[in-house]
């Protein structure tokens, strides 16, 4: 299913992951072999947020109260920006970017479907979960394509305007501790969901060393996770 995540491939690029802070990020990782074409780069960045966008344009018509509405619209249209500056890019390489995009769109939907909780508060976590940890890997990936990966990098790294949706479900934990655990658990599930994602962006394996090329990357994504999950009080 995810053999097209790998068809096309440029020479010898390197993935380096970027704190959001930090352009210029100290710790470099040899992907060669495993870096995606910067097409497949693009495709798979742009559909994503155009997911996040859709999960939250879908939270908004269930949501009732006004102030929630509001604040779930704002995280949206910062996915939707994101989307469309990504789109952009794609243009100016003089592609589709429907075309471009179109590989993507089953896995993905099949994974924006996955972790779509049945309460709203769930759904809440999962977008800020699965974006923030996808945004991460695309952030490091986003060394490997010249300027081009500097542009996408100061897109993923612009205002996500979450951080109201952090603070409904901070909210609505507070004095329910059966949610509270119930959302951690969920937030637990959703990384075993997004890493697939991320390593099926990734050219398959070839050498023994893959691996150890791998792991710190997604070390690092388990640990900022990790922090996502103790700023809202629930134990990643």
């Amino acid at each position: 299913m995810v053999k097209w995540f790998w068809q096309r491939r440029e020479r010898g690029r390197k993935l380096q992951l970027r704190s959001r802070d930090e352009l210029n990020g100290a710790n470099r990782v040899d992907f060669e072999e495993l870096a995606p074409d910067i097409g497949t780069f693009l495709g798979q960045a742009a559909y994503l947020q155009l997911g996040f966008f859709e999960t939250l344009s879908e939270l908004i018509q269930t949501t009732p109260e006004l102030a929630e509405k509001e604040a779930v619209s704002r995280a949206a249209g910062a996915a939707l920006t994101k989307h469309e500056a990504l789109v952009a890019l794609i243009r100016e390489r003089g592609e589709d970017p429907t075309a471009v995009m179109a590989p993507f769109r089953e896995p993905l939907d099949a994974f924006r479907t996955a972790t779509h909780g049945v309460r709203s508060q769930e759904t809440m976590l999962s977008v800020h979960i699965t974006a923030g940890m996808l945004d991460d890997f695309y952030l490091a990936l986003s060394a490997s394509y010249a300027e081009t990966g500097d542009r996408v990098a100061q897109i993923l790294q612009a205002d996500d305007d979450r951080q109201a949706i952090v603070d409904l479900v901070a909210h609505a934990i507070s004095g329910d501790p059966e949610l509270k655990s119930l959302l951690a658990l969920w937030g637990r599930r959703l990384v075993g969901d997004t890493l697939l994602i991320a390593r099926a962006a990734l050219r398959p394996a070839t050498r023994g060393t893959a691996r150890e090329k791998v792991e710190p990357v997604f070390t690092e994504l388990m640990a900022a996770h990790s922090r996502r999950m103790d700023a809202m009080g629930l134990a990643a």
